[in-house]
């Protein structure tokens, strides 16, 4: 599992001011919970991931990590990690979930698992997400814009309240290909945002190194 651009994006812009517990669902290697760990300098990380052989290498990386003492991993589904700790609540929690719904799934199993799903995935997601967030807590999710509005609906559902979305391009005139959505279970007036990603083929825009510049060492 390479690091990808939904993922840095993510780790990027979730924010909730003074996070003290955050939940990383589907870390991957750990990309996302350790750009985190580096951003909320006294937060509790528990990072969720299925996959055994990811959850290896993002165990190791914790390890070998300044942050080593703030991270957990949790080999296992989100679904299992939620029944064993049914009272953690988190201040954040961020997830770049799988996301093709109802699609052909790729003929390698891996990459099956870790990007192709259905809805009835995105519903548990969402009721667990609600149930462990603590009453000010935000949740911050990358998706397909599709997928996106199913996220929206579920949310309401579940009791949660759109925040912010953030509409994602690759260039400033191309249609936009993800949206970055946080909900909480307060109703507040919605803030939107714009982010494109290249200036042009292959040159990353002013705001992209901008918002990446602290964990791109390029940059």
């Amino acid at each position: 599992m390479k690091i990808n651009t939904d993922g840095v994006l993510l780790g990027a812009m979730a924010s909730n001011n003074q996070a003290e517990k955050i939940l990383d669902i589907g870390t991957g290697t750990g990309v996302i919970a350790l750009m985190l760990a580096q951003r909320f300098i006294d937060a509790q990380i528990d990072a969720v991931e299925i996959d055994t052989s990811a959850a290896k290498t993002a165990g190791g990386n914790f390890k070998n990590s300044a942050f080593n003492d703030r991270l957990n991993i949790f080999p296992e589904s989100v679904e299992t990690f939620f029944n064993e700790h049914p009272g953690n609540k988190y201040d954040l929690i961020i997830s770049n979930p799988p996301f093709y719904i109802n699609s052909l799934e790729s003929p390698k199993e891996k990459k099956t698992l870790a990007k192709h799903t259905d809805a009835d995935f995105f519903g548990e997601l969402i009721k667990g997400i609600a149930q462990h967030l603590s009453p000010k807590g935000l949740c911050w999710l990358i998706l397909p814009v599709q997928t996106a509005e199913l996220i929206k609906e579920l949310a309401t559902e579940s009791g949660l309240y759109q925040h912010k979305i953030i509409t994602v391009r690759s260039f400033e005139y191309s249609e936009p290909h993800r949206e970055i959505v946080c909900f909480g279970f307060n109703d507040v007036l919605i803030e939107t945002a714009n982010f494109t990603i290249y200036e042009a083929i292959g040159v990353y825009s002013t705001q992209y190194k901008a918002l990446l510049q602290p964990f791109f060492l390029n940059f």
